[in-house]
């Protein structure tokens, strides 16, 4: 037996009864973990593995990509992501390592979509966002548009991707899509939606689309992809393939597979409806809180400087009423409160009870049946576009790009 082994290298090991072959990843406690065919990592005593093969790893030039001049341009801004990302041998671990060219390289079947102009801005896991990086995203995203690009698809994590379509949604105006997709399960895994994520985000970025939307699998089934209005769109689940789900209204669309069929809503923004411009200015001192029972007001104190806060209430937007003097000393020093529901369906009204009309009187903004999330990014943008307080606060009060879900039920 071989105890030489390197990450990469190709190995034949005895798990139970049965041989198996995978690809070694690393030693961990004195045993060598192997990544299997299926996908999935195991760990096995190095005298049951032997060497099969050991990758050329000095061959590093990449195929190149034709692409067809007669199709539609497309640009693709690669941020990272699961969908951008490949296993680590040295730890097991799925690290963003790809670009947007490796991705055209990867699925072949994107070519006879569009063409594409890859460009690679970030190559991070969706945790790592930040406004900061929102307003590079909405820069180039906008750039792309200005140079002519049919349709924009920005890879991304899924983690934080709803913030960030939500944040491009208030700092763009597009005549064009701007898709952002992801993948639940990385491109080594069997089970991976990486592919049909992208064909669906393809098809979508070259149809009738003129907003911003997230295209992932709709199903869990391979059959169909949703399109989520980017202002109404939450992860909904830590790993299923259809984890994203339209809160409030229905998906704008879907794009049947493997057909590619795209079918668009009556609701959704057609192309051309808009005329391209960038606001990307962001206020990044501002908060989300989630109230919880029994909240002591000192959670209030890392916000005392914040020139807004989100506060996820109970049911119609409630906190506690301890906390409401906390929250008029908040207002009366400048900061912008507006109350939103942990409730994913339906609408704050605090004018039913008592500790409503209490908020209101301590000059809290009532914010609908706007996501949390959104109105965070939506809060970061109104005070970083507007600075007259009451004008500020009837923005956060309109619906600007479609944040509302309409009439709740």
């Amino acid at each position: 037996m071989n105890n030489e082994f390197h990450p990469g290298d190709i190995v034949l090991c005895r798990h139970g009864n049965t041989d198996r072959s995978g690809t070694f990843i690393t030693m961990r406690d004195g045993m060598a973990t192997i990544k299997l065919d299926s996908g999935y990592n195991i760990g096995v005593s190095l005298d049951e593995i032997c060497l099969v093969t050991r990758p050329d790893i000095t061959s590093t030039s990449p195929v190149a990509v034709t692409q067809n001049e007669a199709l539609p341009q497309l640009s693709i801004v690669s941020t990272g992501g699961t969908i951008a990302s490949r296993i680590d041998y040295r730890t097991g671990a799925v690290t963003s390592q790809f670009d947007a060219e490796d991705i055209i390289r990867a699925i072949p079947r994107l070519v006879t979509i569009a063409r594409y102009r890859a460009r690679k801005l970030y190559t991070i896991l969706s945790e790592n966002m930040n406004p900061a990086i929102w307003k590079e995203l909405a820069e180039a995203v906008f750039q792309e548009i200005r140079n002519g690009s049919s349709g924009i698809i920005v890879t991304h994590g899924t983690d934080t991707m709803a913030y960030s379509a939500a944040a491009l949604s208030f700092m763009i105006d597009t005549p064009v899509p701007v898709i952002f997709v992801g993948s639940q399960r990385s491109a080594d895994r069997p089970s991976s939606d990486n592919t049909i994520n992208a064909l669906c985000s393809a098809s979508a970025a070259v149809s009738d689309l003129g907003e911003v939307v997230v295209v992932m699998h709709g199903t869990m089934s391979d059959d169909t992809c949703h399109i989520h209005r980017g202002t109404r769109v939450r992860k909904m689940h830590t790993s299923r393939r259809s984890a994203f789900e339209s809160i409030g209204i229905p998906p704008i669309g879907r794009v049947s597979y493997p057909s590619l069929e795209v079918h668009l809503e009556p609701a959704a923004i057609r192309r051309g409806t808009q005329e391209p411009s960038l606001a990307a200015s962001l206020e990044e001192r501002c908060g989300l809180l989630h109230f919880y029972p029994g909240m002591p007001p000192e959670a209030f104190t890392s916000f005392s400087d914040y020139k807004g806060l989100i506060i996820a209430g109970t049911g119609l937007g409630h906190v506690s009423t301890l906390l409401i003097p906390t929250i008029k000393e908040l207002v009366d020093d400048g900061t912008m409160v507006v109350m939103t529901s942990q409730c994913l369906h339906g609408r704050v009204c605090d004018r039913v009870y008592d500790t409503g009309r209490d908020l209101i009187k301590a000059g809290a903004i009532e914010g609908g049946d706007i996501l949390p999330e959104v109105a965070l990014v939506k809060q970061m943008w109104v005070l970083g576009n507007e600075k007259d307080p009451e004008r500020a606060a009837v923005m956060m009060r309109s619906c600007l790009k479609g944040e509302c879900g309409g009439r709740s039920l």
